[in-house]
């Protein structure tokens, strides 16, 4: 109990002090945690029983190479290939109160479009009327609150890839499904007419039948077209995010290295600050040592002091930024780009351990030379 009382004491003896020092290292560990969050996000799409299944062929040269759609008819004949879809990257632009807001947005093949997609949640008679009207839209959850769209609605959309505009009526909004209902589909012959024929799609989506078969499409789809004008590359759902994704550069090593960076900033306020608190308390720690405090208990004190400082600051950082992020629409905010940001428990428990980390590296050589001070010297001392 004496060491519980003496550790709120030295803490709260200079209140702003150790308000600031808290709150700089949780407000570098909000960072932090934002950052880790977007790491995860970036790395680890969201994947359903269904995603599983689908596969994605691209050029493999390039994502912004294309591919002739004949090739869906031949992707359709390899054994365990259930469905087939040809989609292309419109990249939607939608003016929203005089500003033109991106959208992940998509031409596609609507005859097996639910069969690829089982796990988009649709009224059925929502399903039936997208697939009835050749300009109409099928349009995500997310997407629609964030503009106020209602089914019935009528809207037009810019491209930042093509140079048309598309007049679309929404007749389905979905949600869930492997974007967890952040995009906007419409109609693969609409789009196709008004590129006058084009003959080229983007990607192929393909849903195995099981899946042992992934691996055994994936190789067979590739060897067809190896030796053609257009070579392709089939992976999983999952990799072919990843693989958009490293088009960005090393995310990876960008994140981390911000994230030390960030780490050593903070370390180094931290430091400052129990430097400059052991400098002021020489005395009162010789006191200590004259009433019967050993060393090593006097050097777990002043650890204390700056571990619970640390990790005080960093719990409440990662947990405000999980609170704040709850409330915050950051797939509508990312066009679509990252689907679900939420600030897990286990980045928490993280950040609580850089910010014990964070204590002992601020607090552990002044601590140290300050438990071995020779009593008569510390007594000595004018503070």
């Amino acid at each position: 109990m004496k060491f519980i009382r003496l550790l709120a004491r030295n803490l709260f003896r200079n209140k702003l002090r150790t308000l600031l020092t808290a709150s700089s290292i949780g407000a570098s560990i909000f960072l932090v945690s934002t950052l880790m969050t977007v790491l995860d996000e970036l790395t680890s799409p969201p994947e359903t029983p269904d995603s599983a299944l689908r596969l994605v062929v691209r050029h493999k040269i390039s994502l912004f190479n294309t591919l002739p759609t004949s090739y869906r008819e031949k992707i359709a004949a390899v054994d365990g290939v259930e469905a087939v879809i040809g989609s292309m990257w419109f990249g939607g632009l939608y003016n929203h109160q005089g500003t033109e807001i991106g959208l992940a947005q998509f031409a596609s093949d609507t005859d097996q479009f639910f069969r690829m997609y089982p796990d988009m949640v649709i009224p059925e008679e929502q399903k039936q009327a997208f697939l009835q009207d050749r300009s109409g839209a099928l349009v995500g959850r997310t997407v629609a609150e964030r503009f106020g769209w209602q089914v019935g609605q009528t809207i037009h959309t810019g491209s930042n890839l093509f140079p048309t505009e598309v007049e679309l009526t929404i007749r389905a909004i979905y949600e869930a499904g492997g974007d967890e209902g952040g995009s906007v589909y419409f109609h693969w012959d609409y789009f196709n007419e008004l590129m006058n024929d084009s003959g080229v799609t983007g990607t192929f989506s393909i849903r195995a039948s099981s899946p042992e078969k992934l691996s055994a499409i994936a190789e067979e789809v590739d060897v067809l077209f190896k030796n053609s004008m257009a070579p392709t590359k089939t992976e999983t759902e999952k990799a072919f995010i990843m693989g958009f994704v490293s088009m960005l550069g090393n995310v990876q090593f960008l994140i981390s290295s911000i994230c030390l960076a960030v780490i050593f900033a903070v370390s180094l306020v931290a430091a400052n600050t129990m430097a400059m608190s052991i400098r002021e308390r020489v005395r009162e720690i010789g006191i200590l040592k004259t009433l019967g405090f050993r060393k090593a208990q006097v050097l777990g004190l002043l650890l204390s002091e700056s571990l619970f400082l640390a990790m005080s600051g960093a719990a409440l950082g990662a947990l405000s930024a999980r609170l704040i992020f709850q409330s915050v629409p950051m797939q509508a905010i990312s066009n679509g780009f990252i689907q679900n940001f939420e600030v897990r428990f286990s980045t928490i428990a993280i950040c609580i351990l850089i910010g014990a980390v964070v204590g002992l590296i601020a607090a552990g050589l002044p601590a140290w030379r300050a438990a071995r001070r020779p009593t008569l010297e510390a007594l000595q001392s004018v503070g």
